[in-house]
């Protein structure tokens, strides 16, 4: 175990794993221990869990209201990228880590602390996230992740350790291992484990299953400022506010539900389910509206930086310098994404059927296929003949 630890806060959710661990805490190391429970807008009751963090022997328990926070600094600046890890999925957990460790830092430097402690597994990519943030934020405390340290590796030994020590432990059936913030909800386990099973109707928490979808189509704009949302309908939010709008117009058609198998950074294959439906809504209104707002190369040389920043949110390098060389980058290019884009929602589906724009780079009359007094097609010979000099000496080569 290492040198001796004296204090530690522990990222709290209260329930069984982490209630578990936070006694686990206290008898292997004799140390005090802090909790710290986030609101990110999961729309848990969160009303008593400090209360049992004390009862099960936390020395103080944190309630913090991140929403906000996590909307701002955090969705937006990965929303306006663009990016998407391996085509399909918009990163609702990756991006959350970075900020509860960067609480959980600033909690363990208010209280003394020495060390940070998470109740990721040691499979997942979650313990990587959690813990390259850390390295980043506070290099000088020490992090425990207990699932690499115990030998509690199930849920009847998890629940056995809860009964000897007295902690009050809800029955639950719970199906599926989840993780869920106002960006999405996320699934995992269970017959999601095989990936040729349809997902049973107990993943579906934020999105209604599409067969329940309205039979009418609903329409819906949504206002942007430099890459970022600000109003839905013409109505000014806070973020916050706006994502959590947004989820439930999304949740009502059934949109932003993902299935696949990806790529965990730790090198296996997984299958999750995702739903993200109004972070789904944003990304279409987005990129449809960069559309006549951003020149070709601009967006040309942003699309190429995708991958790699979609890697370093997923993989936990939120807080690496190559993450923040392309915000900046990504970020100037956002500047002229201001404007509004009009979306039809429809069965799980959600498409943009009207843009406008203050910075529009859309010329009607050069794209009209009326008379134009601005354009001469005799012009276009010369550029056909340019550009084909390069494939005349090719092919001349052969």
């Amino acid at each position: 175990m290492g040198k001796k630890v004296n204090k530690v806060v522990l990222a709290y959710s209260g329930g069984l794993d982490t209630s578990v661990i936070l006694k686990w805490l206290i008898v292997t190391y004799g140390c005090e221990v802090v909790t710290m429970t986030a609101d990110l807008g999961q729309e848990d009751d969160l009303n008593g869990v400090d209360e049992k963090a004390l009862k099960t022997g936390a020395s103080k328990a944190y309630v913090e209201d991140l929403r906000e926070e996590f909307a701002r600094d955090y969705i937006f600046p990965m929303l306006r990228s663009g990016a998407v890890y391996e085509s399909r999925y918009l990163m609702g957990t990756s991006i959350a880590r970075p900020l509860i460790t960067k609480r959980l830092v600033e909690i363990a430097r208010a209280e003394g602390a020495d060390a940070l402690a998470h109740g990721a597994t040691g499979k997942g990519n979650d313990q990587v996230r959690f813990e390259l943030s850390a390295m980043a934020l506070a290099p000088d405390l020490r992090i425990i992740a207990p699932w690499r340290e115990w030998d509690l590796m199930s849920r009847t030994a998890l629940n056995a350790f809860a009964e000897q020590n007295g902690i009050a432990v809800a029955s639950s059936n719970k199906h599926y291992s989840m993780d869920r913030n106002m960006l999405h909800c996320s699934f995992e386990g269970s017959e999601l484990e095989d990936p040729w099973e349809e997902p049973l109707a107990g993943s579906h928490v934020m999105a209604v299953p599409v067969e329940q979808a309205p039979d009418e189509p609903e329409y819906i704009t949504i206002g942007f400022e430099r890459g970022d949302p600000v109003s839905v309908n013409g109505e000014a939010m806070s973020p916050a506010r706006l994502v959590m709008t947004l989820n439930a117009i999304a949740s009502r058609h059934g949109i932003g539900r993902v299935d696949m198998v990806e790529n965990r950074f730790v090198g296996m294959k997984a299958r999750g389910v995702y739903e993200t439906p109004g972070g789904t809504l944003i990304h279409v209104a987005h990129q449809d509206l960069e559309g006549i707002t951003l020149d070709r190369m601009t967006m040309r040389i942003r699309d190429q930086i995708l991958p790699a920043y979609a890697d370093a949110v997923y993989n936990g390098f939120w807080f690496s310098p190559e993450r923040e060389a392309m915000q900046a980058l990504i970020d100037k290019a956002q500047e002229r994404v201001s404007g509004t884009a009009r979306l039809k929602l429809y069965k799980g589906t959600a498409w943009p059927v009207g843009r406008e724009s203050a910075n529009t780079l859309y010329c009607h009359d050069l794209a009209t296929f009326e008379e134009c007094a601005t354009y001469d097609h005799k012009d276009a010979a010369g550029f056909i003949k340019l550009n084909g000099l390069r494939i005349r000496g090719y092919k001349k080569m052969k």
